[in-house]
């Protein structure tokens, strides 16, 4: 078996610990510095202790261990990466944060050990995918991702219930979002340049989100006229969004805003993910289209029940995860999601809830 170390044990990380505790091959432990969650934890191979993160020592916890996931709030993934250096340890993260992402890449610089952040959906599964269809054409114009985490019965103005990290959300809607414009690398506005489509006879919105490219944004850098990541929403959303954040000002108020989104906007166990890439370029020497859309719903997995974004972004860990272990990753410094094909990752036993 191998020792895996998981920091959080929040909603995902109560997934990932069933996903990797449940398959046979790894022992989790899993440190918290909240009690309550501890204890919601499978125990079946599994070791849980209660940990400030945050607290001097964090590498001596980590001694041992095989692989280190994070899956704590964007702030403190630096924290948990640098004690993951110290301790020789694999890391791996679901971090949506640019800046973290950066910080980690350069921990990762020199590394005996694979840094590898993003491995959620968006950033993570997304990346991977859109890189896939890439890989079909000749020449590149342009590659659009799309992705929403949707409640299935939508009923308030917002047409929106919490299933995730709320701080991430508020981090989503507020941060600035990398793109790639005429071939070049840039930052555009959170919020913005909003669309509508429509996929099953179902009609989004999708605008300007943080985070969701990843690395992909680097990669294709000089290789794609234009590059861009969106969140999609139900039709409406937006605006009021975008009236909190910008016109009322909570965009600096993050703590009120996060205050007022917990105590008015239920969470649910019925949600779906909607992925759908589409990427335009040459083929044979003719402009073509393709596209990749995916929608994955709240299901039962072994003994749990699991919502969309539990299975999706827990499986986009674990798979990264099994693959690392079975060398089909590189073993050192620093990668990226698009480095992992897309073949390898839906015949993983997690990867294959994606499929």
């Amino acid at each position: 078996m191998k020792n895996v170390m998981l920091v959080g044990g929040g909603k995902i990380g109560i997934a990932i610990t069933h996903f990797l505790s449940t398959s046979g091959d790894y022992k989790v432990t899993v440190i918290d510095r909240d009690a309550a969650s501890l204890e919601r934890m499978p125990r079946k191979n599994v070791e849980v202790r209660k940990v400030d993160i945050a607290a001097p020592g964090l590498a001596r916890e980590m001694e041992g261990q095989d692989v280190v996931l994070c899956a704590t709030p964007y702030h403190l993934t630096s924290t948990v990466a640098e004690a993951a250096k110290k301790a020789n340890a694999h890391y791996l993260d679901l971090t949506e944060d640019v800046e973290s992402t950066r910080t980690i890449k350069k921990l990762a610089k020199g590394s005996d050990t694979a840094f590898i952040p993003q491995c959620g959906l968006a950033p993570g599964f997304i990346s991977i995918v859109a890189y896939d269809v890439c890989k079909k054409f000749e020449k590149l114009r342009d590659v659009n991702l799309r992705v929403g985490a949707l409640p299935v019965y939508p009923t308030n103005a917002l047409k929106y219930n919490l299933t995730w990290s709320t701080d991430g959300l508020i981090n989503e809607y507020c941060n600035p979002c990398e793109a790639v414009r005429d071939g070049k690398k840039t930052e555009v506005p959170s919020l913005e340049e909003l669309e509508h489509f429509t996929l099953d006879g179902v009609e989004y919105e999708a605008f300007n989100t943080s985070g969701g490219l990843g690395t992909l944004s680097e990669t294709l850098e000089g290789k794609v006229e234009n590059l861009n990541y969106k969140t999609a929403r139900y039709p409406g959303h937006r605006d009021i969004v975008k009236l909190l954040v910008r016109d009322l000002g909570l965009g600096v108020r993050r703590d009120i805003f996060k205050d007022m989104l917990e105590h008015a906007i239920p969470g649910t166990k019925q949600d779906v993910i909607l992925i759908f890439v589409t990427v335009t370029g040459w083929i044979g020497g003719k402009l073509t289209q393709e596209s990749y859309a995916k929608k994955v719903y709240a299901q039962q997995v072994g003994s749990m029940f699991m919502t969309g974004i539990q299975v999706t972004t827990a499986a986009g860990i674990c798979a990264m995860t099994d693959l690392l272990m079975e060398g089909k990753l590189p073993q050192k410094g620093f990668v990226r999601q698009e480095e992992c094909k897309l073949s390898d990752f839906l015949a993983n036993r997690f990867g294959k809830y994606y499929a």
